[in-house]
This record gives C-alpha cells, structure tokens and sequence, in this order.
C-alpha cells in the first residue's frame, strides 16, 4: 500500500513500468472519445464537481481507463469524500497508475496518470481515509465502471 510519502517519491522519481503501452495519434483519440472524455484525459481537464456519473455510485466493479480499459481502481477502495468527485485510497495495483507533479493554475499538486496510455485522471491529496491516507480524486468522465463477473 502507498502511503503520501511513497506518492511523492514517484512524483519525483518515477513510477514502475506498465505491464504494457497503448499509444495513439491524437486524431486516434479524439475519433475514440467523447469531447469531455478527450478534455479531461488528454487535455488534463477537469469536470464540474458533483456532475459526474460516478460520483455517487455505489456498484461493485473495477474502474478501468476510458481511453485504454486497464483496470486502475476497486470500488472496494471508494469512499465518500464530499469533494464532488470519486475518490478512491488506492489504485488496484501499484504499477496501474503513475503519479506527476502538477504546478499548473499556481498550485502545486500530483496529477494521476493512467500507467498504460497516459490519460490524465485526476489528483491525489493526502487526506483521505486510514489505511493509506490517500485521497485519488478521479474524473468520472476518465473512468468506466466494469462488473464484476457474476459467481454461479
């Protein structure tokens, strides 16, 4: 499990290789997406807090890229943050996603990055719940919610 100090040091350092790359033009991705999709994943752009689709959800599944379907988060790790946005403590495995210091807008942040195809999802905060104390602040409009596969 990552904790604060771990995100930094990958935000300044690096993050593990993806088990795999996708790479496409940028007409590839906007033929792909749609026009907030590619804003927000290509463009590092945000959605109006409280408007996306996944922000209230409570469905069992994976959360994978929308541009690249890798599976990124668990819902078992989303909690209610209030912030407007899904919020998860962590991803599904270290090396699905990679982390980037952000000082865009006279902020200092760390974006989060999908590991495979570089899409932008979101931030991640230090506030957020035990056992990590990560909050991975999503954009629903970068995510697709996959079921879980139904036991017999």
């Amino acid at each position: 499990m990552q904790t604060w100090n771990d995100v930094i040091r990958l935000a300044n350092h690096g993050s593990p290789a993806p088990d795999r790359r996708v790479e496409k033009t940028d007409a590839e991705w906007k033929a792909q997406l749609t026009a907030e999709q590619y804003h927000v994943t290509r463009q590092h752009g945000t959605e109006r807090a409280f408007t996306g689709e996944y922000c209230e959800a409570h469905e069992a599944g994976l959360y994978a890229c929308i541009c690249c379907g890798e599976p990124l988060y668990d819902s078992r790790t989303k909690f209610e943050s209030g912030t407007g946005w899904p919020s998860f403590t962590q991803p599904v495995k270290e090396n699905a996603i990679r982390y980037r210091k952000d000082t865009s807008y006279g902020m200092t942040r760390v974006e989060v990055l999908c590991n495979v195809c570089d899409a932008h999802q979101g931030h991640v905060f230090p506030d957020g719940p035990p056992p990590s104390g990560l909050r991975l602040c999503i954009n629903s409009a970068a995510v697709k919610l996959v079921s879980e596969p139904q036991t017999a």
